[in-house]
């Protein structure tokens, strides 16, 4: 069996939503936008702001304009949670322009920070005032979240609906926006873990997915990345199952970037192996790096559709990649 990536220990991380459709009791659920960006908690003081990613690292750096968040708190302090995410022209949030951020060095995070924008959209509070609040439920721990008037420039408190659900994801849907987010009234905020209290309903066909080898390309691409072999985990400790190559989406500086830093391996990580026709051109490589990837539809053949790079997700864990339901279903 291929060697699966060790887990990286984020106890402290943010709380987690499953894949899921419409809770059937609407009633008990709370809505949201689901905005497609990166997950952040921020430890908010008078003098600034640290940011922590989804697993861990001190992001701090790449977002400098979000530091004045700190003065307008002032003069609380706060641990929130919430999503880091580039708007395009029409206001919708571009994951692909959010990939420079993401790998901007100090220098160019100051220089991003006035021609490209982050905005940050918070939906909730871990701690107020030095007082640890995750054991509230989400009714009040939003509300809370409310009380701090937190609006601005780079930051915003998108609204929230209780029950509607359907209504919420059409107006999701109308908008072109990634999906929703249902939470449970009752629900305590649980650090670092995933939880069916929280449910995210997609409406496009798009996930991460982990890169267990590369095809090189054609013609001038003959010795870069001309498409990723993908796949995802079939559950806790399964193997790592075959999903597709992925191609389209994927721009030349990105192509030389992967065929210099993936790790190469001897053995195919995938179990069963690929088709023959992928097995022989395919270059293996550690299952390391996770990236977002758009799609029409699963084959018969479990095999991805028209899929389209979207980016590098160097905020997941590769392991905690599986296979999750497809809009509509």
């Amino acid at each position: 069996m291929a060697r699966r990536p060790a887990r990286p220990k984020f106890e402290n991380g943010p709380m987690l939503a499953e894949a899921g459709t419409l809770p059937p009791d609407d009633e008990h659920w709370a809505y949201e936008m689901k905005w497609d960006g990166v997950r952040a908690l921020l430890d908010v003081t008078p003098s600034g702001v640290r940011i922590t990613s989804r697993l861990g690292n001190d992001v701090t750096g790449r977002y400098p304009e979000l530091q004045p968040l700190g003065g307008a708190l002032a003069p609380l302090r706060a641990v929130l949670d919430g999503e880091i995410v580039a708007l395009d022209d029409s206001g919708r949030p571009s994951f692909g322009l959010l990939q420079n951020r993401m790998h901007a060095d100090p220098r160019k995070a100051q220089q991003f920070a006035l021609s490209m924008p982050v905005v940050l959209m918070l939906f909730d509070v871990l701690e107020l005032d030095g007082n640890d609040v995750t054991a509230l439920p989400y009714t009040e721990r939003r509300a809370l979240l409310e009380r701090l008037h937190l609006a601005g420039a780079n930051w915003q408190t998108p609204p929230v609906q209780v029950g509607g659900g359907r209504r919420v994801l059409d107006t999701a849907q109308r908008l072109g926006l990634e999906g929703i987010v249902a939470k449970r009234l009752d629900s305590p905020y649980v650090r670092g873990r995933r939880s069916a209290a929280w449910r995210k309903v997609k409406i496009t066909a798009q996930q991460e997915f982990v890169v267990g080898g590369w095809i090189p390309g054609e013609g001038r691409l003959e010795t870069t990345v001309g498409a990723l072999v993908v796949g995802y985990y079939d559950g806790t400790g399964g193997p790592l199952r075959y999903a597709g190559r992925v191609g389209s989406g994927l721009d030349d500086a990105t192509r030389d970037r992967y065929t210099a830093t993936l790790r190469a391996r001897p053995t195919c990580p995938f179990e069963p192996p690929p088709p023959a026709a992928v097995r022989r051109v395919a270059r293996w490589v550690e299952p390391e790096l996770v990236v977002e990837v758009r799609f029409t539809m699963w084959t018969t053949d479990d095999v991805l559709r028209n899929p389209v790079y979207l980016g590098e997700r160097d905020d997941k864990d590769p392991a905690e990649v599986v296979r999750e339901p497809t809009p509509g279903v």
